[in-house]
């Protein structure tokens, strides 16, 4: 569409209504995809239908999107080697034998920790600290949605502070573009001002310390003391069970076996990001860096049980290939999310949304008008990344003609996408932590928005008052 009006807006909202309204994810984002392409076919259902199945599988042909599907089936082959090995109940046991975690507090702050920790990437952050901290939350009675809130607080948020993992490659490269004249002075000048990062993962911490159980959450918190896990209507995102694998008895429990592969990966992730960008970090490619940091990881792990004995070759593969076909759910979800997010750009729905609302407030408050606009479109789009695409060709531009410091804009850009991103229930990074925590999605969605709105309260003041300053 050259010209977006409001009908670009319907698909996202379908798609967001159908999955609170249904709990049914994969249907909403299909109906979603349905209603955009038959838009852009006239209103014709049954053309836009046949637009949808080739819109699907054209995500395929997009290099970047192709390798982040099969790094989610990866990341299932390993996460499914790390609990076959015994290396997540050795390192679980390591922690109880020193009674680091004991507690359901000492539980909430490992998840966290976990999620500061692994930086590389967002969908990596959320499945590595879900497996190895569900079984201690549901020891300890925390409920698995408190699970879910902290470990997706601490992806995204944490990723977007970080330039050396593939967020910053990728909106070090859109900064480029726009022809800025020092990308990653810029980037690491704007973490300064991104609020509603920081507070997500402060107040994250603070419930941790505190216990800050807000409206659903502190009822989730009763239910599970109680000894219900879910409530009695949930449907739980995955089966834990797949991606939990009988262990083997041939090698004792070893929590050097999963932290070492955790390591490497991580570890990857800036060399990988140095070979392909041909010596420049900042020029590398995210995409491929990531798959390579996970395929690494898995080779060391594979690696480690066959020099330990504790694994032949058909073991790995079988276990490997039954992680992978447990997260091919998840693949599909990412497939969906990323054809919705295809079809709203044709649509011109971030357009429409950043044009409606420019000149509606004074220069005072066009910092804070950034951040808010970006949570709009990635709450409707379910895509931080799409969002950022969208906004900062548009906030730095602005704030150059403004003759006003860029840093600030660009923050308020990518605060935004975080935001939007974390409330909406149709994002990737939302629903794979609902899947990594095993838990209701819709339920997870209900409980973490509080905190979400919490967050982004604070952020909208603050660049409130940053504008002002300006």
């Amino acid at each position: 569409m050259t010209d977006p009006t409001w009908v670009s807006l319907l698909p996202p909202l379908l798609a967001i209504t159908l999955a609170i309204g249904t709990r049914q994810v994969y249907l909403s984002l299909a109906g979603g995809i349905w209603l955009g392409y038959s838009i852009l076919e006239g209103w014709n259902p049954l053309a836009g239908l046949s637009r949808s199945i080739d819109g699907s599988v054209a995500v395929l042909s997009d290099p970047g999107d192709a390798k982040v599907i099969l790094f989610t089936l990866v990341i299932g082959s390993l996460i499914a080697t790390l609990e076959s090995s015994g290396g997540v109940r050795g390192f679980v046991q390591y922690l109880e034998t020193r009674k680091w975690v004991d507690s359901s507090r000492k539980a909430q702050f490992l998840a966290w920790l976990l999620g500061v920790v692994i930086f590389i990437e967002s969908n990596i952050t959320v499945l590595v600290a879900g497996s190895v901290s569900r079984p201690l939350f549901d020891r300890f009675k925390t409920s698995r949605e408190k699970l879910a809130y902290l470990i997706d607080s601490t992806s995204a948020p944490i990723c977007i502070l970080i330039p050396l993992n593939a967020w910053g490659a990728y909106n070090l490269s859109i900064l480029s573009s726009l022809g800025v004249e020092n990308p990653l002075s810029l980037f690491l000048r704007s973490v300064f001002f991104n609020f509603y990062a920081m507070a997500a993962v402060l107040l994250a911490l603070a419930t941790v310390i505190w216990g800050l159980d807000i409206g659903p959450m502190k009822k989730a918190e009763e239910r599970t003391r109680g000894g219900q896990l879910l409530w009695p209507e949930a449907q739980p995102m995955i089966d834990e069970a797949i991606l939990s694998p009988t262990p083997n008895e041939k090698i004792p429990p070893r929590a050097v076996n999963m932290v070492i592969p955790i390591v490497v990966m991580v570890a990857m992730m800036p060399i990988s990001l140095f070979l392909t960008g041909n010596g420049s970090l900042m020029d590398g490619s995210g995409s491929t860096s990531v798959l390579w940091a996970v395929l690494s990881g898995l080779a060391v792990a594979w690696v480690m049980l066959l020099f330990q004995r504790g694994a032949s070759l058909d073991d790995l593969t079988r276990t490997g290939l039954k992680g992978a076909g447990g997260l091919i759910p998840l693949a599909l979800i990412l497939l969906l999310a990323l054809a919705l997010g295809d079809v709203a750009v044709e649509l011109g729905t971030g357009e429409y949304v950043a044009r409606v609302t420019q000149g509606v407030l004074p220069p005072v408050a066009f910092l804070p008008l950034v951040f808010l606009v970006s949570a709009g479109i990635a709450f409707s789009i379910g895509s931080s990344w799409g969002t950022f695409a969208i906004m900062l060709p548009i906030a730095v531009p602005a704030a150059g003609v403004m003759s006003l410091p860029l840093a600030p804009f660009v923050a308020a850009s990518l605060a935004g996408g975080i935001f939007g991103d974390h409330s909406s229930p149709i994002s990737d990074t939302t629903i794979i932590s609902s899947m990594a925590a095993a838990t209701d999605h819709i339920d997870h969605v209900r409980t973490q928005l509080p905190y979400a709105l919490i967050a982004g309260l604070v952020a909208t003041v603050g660049f409130g008052i940053l504008g002002a300053t300006l």
